[in-house]
């Protein structure tokens, strides 16, 4: 069964959606979109996130915020989007079509213009020192709103490269929390059944694990075999959706829609994951730090998150589960103005974009400004700790009133003297 219409059909989906706006994820499910299982998922509208990490650093003047014909601009032209006003890069004509579903924050000014310092503070909101390492966000939202009723992995990440549990993203919370990574878009080592294994013998030998985690687990603190335990669970339910990963199997039109690069065919598996019901997914794409050859290499870097984001937007919008997925696409920070002796863009974290969609998400708003040639930003900036409380209350988390628990130690869940930003939410 092909699980996407073609784009000729969108019109009548629509159209039927919204006249049967109770059975949009079944009417969705039986007219091919989607699986029957995938239909059932949507049907709960459960909150879920789909972020997309651009390690290295995009940058906002070939993107989102160009500034064509200025002494800092570059040779690409920019071109108008459907937003009366608003230009973006030429190298996005897709997202250009599609800015109306978005919202697009040009006001970001944070501090650390460096990848070690700069990855982990973004990805963890920076809060005021409390002396313990907090949670990456997708941790975070695991822990606040856990498993969703499928019983997946509420935190996965589909990332080139190695793959499997990557405990250290939950900080103080513990290894619970941490994500399950599918390096280059496939599942870890030996977290298949072998065809050796029957499932009658598998199933028999959990009973054995189980009743040993228990005995094992007795005279010990609860939080590493907790963890130990939680990730096996999840991952035997993950293991009844193992052709998400098999993508010889899907449709040449789908994975054409995407792209056929990395990116592409790890949002289209990132996208299977969140129609299958995984809380929060986080997919990477490498390669930004453009230092040098900046021009050539932005060309199809930007090119290719182009055509994957446009493609997985158009899909969650058609599917309804856009209206209840956050969707996030960012860098750990923005490039310079200043083109370097090597024809690159160096680290700026002063003034760059970020791009959000989806529920509790103002759509077709664009949200601060930077200067004519792009080097600060005009009037109000925002930090992440203002960002990470805008994601929250878009998922419905009051993050002025929800706190963690370090033991008995109460910790805000962001930035105490941040807020969220206005405009933004819907």
């Amino acid at each position: 069964m092909n699980p996407l219409c073609t784009p000729s059909e969108h019109a009548l989906s629509r159209r039927q959606w919204l006249g049967q706006m109770g059975g949009a994820a079944a009417a969705g499910a039986m007219s091919g979109l989607v699986s029957p299982a995938a239909g059932e998922v949507l049907k709960q509208k459960e909150k879920q996130v789909l972020f997309i990490w651009l390690d290295g650093g995009m940058s906002q003047l070939e993107s989102w915020d160009p500034k064509p014909n200025t002494q800092f601009g570059g040779p690409f032209r920019s071109i108008p989007s459907v937003i009366p006003g608003v230009h973006v890069s030429e190298l996005m004509p897709r997202m250009a079509k599609k800015l109306d579903k978005i919202c697009l924050v040009r006001g970001m000014h944070t501090q650390d213009n460096s990848h070690s310092a700069g990855v982990p503070r973004i990805q963890r909101g920076d809060p005021v020192n409390r002396g313990v390492i907090y949670p990456y966000f997708g941790s975070a939202i695991a822990k606040l709103l856990g498993p969703t009723t499928s019983g997946l992995p509420p935190y996965v990440w589909v990332k080139p490269g190695s793959g499997g549990f990557k405990p250290t993203d939950a900080g103080f919370l513990g290894p619970k929390y941490g994500s399950l990574a599918f390096g280059d878009g496939q599942p870890p080592p030996n977290f298949l059944r072998p065809n050796s294994v029957t499932a009658e013998q598998d199933t028999a030998r959990n009973e054995l694990r189980n009743a040993l985690n228990l005995n094992f687990a007795k005279p010990r603190r609860s939080t590493n075999t907790e963890a130990n335990s939680y990730v096996f669970d999840t991952a035997e339910v993950l293991l009844r959706q193992r052709g998400i990963f098999d993508t010889t199997k899907y449709p040449q039109k789908e994975k054409d829609r995407y792209g056929d690069h990395q990116l592409g065919q790890h949002m289209l598996i990132g996208r299977k994951l969140l129609e299958a019901g995984c809380r929060f997914v986080k997919v990477n794409s490498y390669g930004w730090d453009t230092h040098g050859d900046h021009f050539n290499g932005t060309v199809s870097l930007v090119n290719r998150f182009d055509q994957a984001f446009a493609a997985v937007l158009e899909d969650l919008e058609t599917t309804g589960q856009l209206e209840h997925t956050l969707v996030i696409a960012m860098s750990e920070f923005g490039r310079t103005p200043r083109i370097n002796g090597h024809a690159g863009r160096d680290h700026w974290p002063e003034a760059w974009s970020i791009a959000l969609a989806g529920g509790g998400i103002n759509r077709g708003a664009v949200i601060g400004e930077t200067n004519d040639k792009g080097t600060f930003v005009k009037g109000d900036a925002w930090d992440i700790g203002h960002m990470f409380h805008t994601w929250y209350h878009a998922l419905g988390i009051n993050s002025a009133d929800v706190e963690f628990e370090n033991g008995d130690q109460p910790l805000p869940i962001a930035h105490d003297d941040m807020g969220v930003i206005p405009g933004v939410l819907s």
